[in-house]
Formats: structure tokens, C-alpha cells, sequence
């Protein structure tokens, strides 16, 4: 039999039976709708906790902070210790295995102004050799610093948008721009007590970079610079400093505020974090946050993939029930079909045909409702999902996206249905190439 004459036949058997293939197609589009919704959930649900958590910063960086918290056995904070971060933890750390790339730093903050305006803002130094190893945006304006070249100050695009004047009648918020305006950089005047004496350290900001907004806000808002750099600056401004003032400020760059490290791979962050508490020193990372909510997702999906499971198994059994009526109804077309010469191996595809086409049809439909569930799910959605994971924390509600329905998806769940189907058929299938040509014929079915 021809593969033609094989889809002409059993696309008409199909017609024939137009009530009983809606209802089988009904089934498979249930059981469709529910796979795909339920797996679309966990895929928004893991892809924003992620997005998420990697607004804060990358998932593949471990942190050394100069205070450490102490926390008892239930996860409770009971006090915090200093940890001494020097070039010798440096050394130490940048020699473990999956290490990619190590920075000391060093930060303050720092006073900009431009005429009547001016802005408080956070500056962090760090080598700035490993600027790219940290993922940096790429830049709108300007330079990074290199070692050659490290008097480069680094914006966050968003770092220039809070000037305000102190001497106004309120503190209305203003941008300035770094191509257009003049800048003026000092260290914090009020972290400790000038010289009356010495003139005021500053610094009009003539080489710089402008970086591109980015996902992440620790560059949006902040300013960066060589370490280096910013020490031999740090000295010029202690100079301006009374006597006492000045050791104190000195003091405060002999060890490190913290060390960030960079990971070669997400799966070894546990590992390198397990290396550094060995050397007693404890660290903290983002992807310490994903496994809690990565738990919580995954909880969620098991229970929705079980239940998409089960309408899926009942679209199963639909299948072959029908499959099993359609034999017993064409008994005496079997029978012709044998003695007409027919193999069995074609009687066999015919059905398996009619039954891989009931699971395809019922996916395509599955498929094209389960878009509009999924749009549903996030316009009206919040509610439901607000109660539902209201123990996990850093998840914007507002912004979020809880279903997700990737391009693969759809392709997998039609070839899913139709396999169902023809697993379904498969024993009606079977059925049909035993049943005897001789005894079919006397049937009057």
C-alpha cells in the first residue's frame, strides 16, 4: 500500500467517526494545554528568579567581606566578625582550582560637583586588569582603565542623574552629563576633619568611560577605578588632612573593604566557596539565593507536571479506547482488506496512522490554546502566584513574567502528543492484524 493511499484512508476513517475523533481530540488538547502550561510556569518561574537574582549582580562571582556575618544553626544573624583581607588571602585564593579571575577592593564615597550642584556617589577600585573577567558593560563614552592607563574614571549610567543643589529651596534632582559638564571629583569632605591650612584635595574629571545600562544595578550606580589610581589619589587627599585625621584615613586602606572572585563556571561556585571557608574565611554569592527559590520552583513543577501527567495518561486511555471501538466497528473491512492481499504491516501502519493523527491534531490545538493560557496566566496571574510563593523573597511580582513558552516547546509537545498516540494505538493496532480474515467476513460489521 502506498503511503498516499495510507493517509487517504485513514484521514477518512477519521471523518467518518467525526463525533467520537472530537472527543479522543478533545482529550489529547487537554492533556496538551496541560503539559505545556505547566512546564511554561516552571521555565518563567526559574528564568525570573534568575533575571532576578542576576539584577544584583553575576551568578558566577564569590565575595570576601571584610565583616562576615555569624549565623546559628536555624540560618538566625547573631553577630558579625572582621575577617583580614590582605594581598596574602589574594595570592592565597588566586591559586585555587576554577578561579578565573581575583580583585581586591577598595571603596568610598565620594563627593561630585558641577557649579551650584553636587552628588554624593560610591567609588569602588579594583584591579582593573580584571575588569572584563567581571563582565563590565561595554562602554557609551570614553575608556576603561588599563594598567598602563589607569587614570580613567569609570560612570555607571546612572551614577550622574542625583545632583541636587544644597544651598535651594528643596533638593530637586538633577542629571548632568559628563561630555557637556564640568565635574569635579573630592573625596567625601565630611568622612574626616581638613587642615584648615592645606587646600581642599579635588580633581576636575578630564579622562573617563561612560558605561551602557545593564541589567545589573552595582554598575548602574556606581563608579569604578584602578586600584592604584585610586590609592595614589586617596594619599594626595590624606595629605589635606589634620595629623590624626590622616592616620586614620591611611589606616582604612591598608586592608582590603572586600575581594570579589570570578568563577570559571556556575557549577564550581560551591566548590571554590567551600575552598576559600577552608582557609577560615566565609564568603557569600548569588547563587546561594537561586537554590532556595530554585527549590521552590521545582516543588511547583512537580506538582503542576503531575497533574499536566495525568490528563495526559486519561488523553492516553481515550485514545486507545477509541481505537479498540474503531476495530470492532471495521471488523469486516479488516477482513476485506486480508483478503484483498494486504499485508499485515500495512493494516498495522493504518491504525497506528489514525491514532498518531488524533495526538497530532490534539497537540496543534493543545498548542495554540495553551499560548492563550499562558497569556492569560500573565495578565491575570499575580494574585495566585503571590500567594503561592510569598516565602520567596527578591521575586518582583509586579515585572514578572510566570509563564514562558520557549520556541523548543511547542515542537516538543506536538511530537510528545503524536508519540502518545501512536504508544496509544499501538496494542489496537496489533489487535487488528490478528483478528482472522475468514471469521471477519462473516461479521456483519
Amino acid at each position: 500500500m502506498r503511503i498516499s493511499d495510507l493517509v487517504k484512508m485513514g484521514l477518512r476513517n477519521l471523518r467518518r467517526r467525526k463525533a467520537r475523533t472530537a472527543l479522543t481530540v478533545v482529550g489529547v488538547v487537554i492533556g496538551t494545554i496541560s503539559i505545556v502550561v505547566m512546564v511554561s510556569i516552571g521555565i518563567g518561574m526559574n528564568t525570573n528568579f534568575k533575571s532576578q537574582v542576576m539584577e544584583l549582580g553575576s551568578l558566577t562571582t564569590v565575595t570576601i567581606n571584610k565583616y562576615a556575618d555569624i549565623m546559628d544553626e536555624d540560618g538566625n544573624y547573631i553577630d558579625s566578625k572582621e575577617q583580614l583581607m590582605d594581598e596574602s588571602l589574594v595570592e592565597q585564593v588566586k591559586g585555587l582550582e576554577h578561579v578565573k579571575a581575583i580583585s581586591p577592593i577598595l571603596s568610598s564615597s565620594v563627593m561630585l560637583s558641577s557649579g551650584k550642584y553636587e552628588s554624593q556617589v560610591q567609588i569602588y577600585a579594583m584591579d582593573s586588569s580584571t575588569f572584563k573577567d567581571f563582565d563590565f558593560p561595554a562602554l557609551s563614552a570614553g575608556s576603561y582603565p588599563t594598567p598602563e592607563t589607569n587614570h580613567f574614571i569609570v560612570f555607571g549610567s546612572d551614577s550622574l542623574m542625583n545632583f541636587y543643589n544644597p544651598n535651594g529651596r528643596n533638593y530637586t534632582m538633577t542629571e548632568k552629563d559628563l561630555t557637556k559638564d564640568n565635574i569635579i571629583f573630592a573625596f567625601n569632605p565630611y568622612q574626616y576633619e581638613a587642615d584648615e591650612k592645606r587646600k581642599p584635595f579635588s580633581l576636575k574629571v578630564t579622562d573617563y568611560g561612560i558605561m551602557e545600562r545593564s541589567d545589573n544595578w552595582e554598575y548602574d550606580y556606581n563608579i569604578y577605578m584602578d586600584i592604584n589610581y585610586f590609592k595614589s589619589l586617596y594619599k594626595k587627599y590624606t595629605n589635606t588632612l589634620k595629623a590624626e585625621e590622616r592616620k586614620k584615613a591611611l589606616a582604612a586602606i591598608e586592608t582590603y573593604e572586600s575581594i570579589k572572585i570570578t568563577v570559571d563556571n556556575i557549577k564550581n561556585v560551591t566548590k571554590v566557596q567551600d575552598k576559600i571557608e577552608e582557609l577560615g574565611y566565609q564568603t557569600s554569592s548569588l547563587a546561594m539565593y537561586m537554590e532556595p527559590m530554585q527549590q521552590t520552583s521545582n516543588m511547583l513543577q512537580m506538582v503542576l507536571g503531575g497533574i499536566g501527567a495525568i490528563a495526559m495518561l486519561v488523553s492516553a486511555i481515550n485514545i486507545a479506547n477509541t481505537m479498540i471501538m474503531s476495530i470492532y466497528e471495521r471488523t469486516k473491512e479488516i477482513g476485506i482488506m486480508k483478503v484483498l492481499g494486504c499485508i499485515i504491516r500495512d493494516i498495522k501502519k493504518l491504525f497506528l496512522f489514525e491514532a498518531g493523527m488524533i495526538g497530532l491534531i490534539g497537540g496543534v490545538i493543545g498548542i495554540i490554546l495553551s499560548y492563550i493560557g499562558s497569556w492569560a496566566i500573565n495578565k491575570f496571574g499575580q494574585p495566585l502566584f503571590n500567594a503561592l510563593l510569598s516565602s520567596s523573597y527578591m521575586y518582583d511580582m509586579e515585572s514578572a513574567k510566570f509563564s514562558v513558552i520557549p520556541i523548543w516547546l511547542p515542537f516538543l509537545a506536538a511530537g510528545f502528543a503524536m508519540l502518545v498516540g501512536i504508544i496509544s494505538g499501538y496494542y489496537p493496532a496489533n489487535r487488528a492484524t490478528k483478528i482472522s480474515a475468514i471469521e471477519a467476513m462473516k461479521t456483519d460489521g
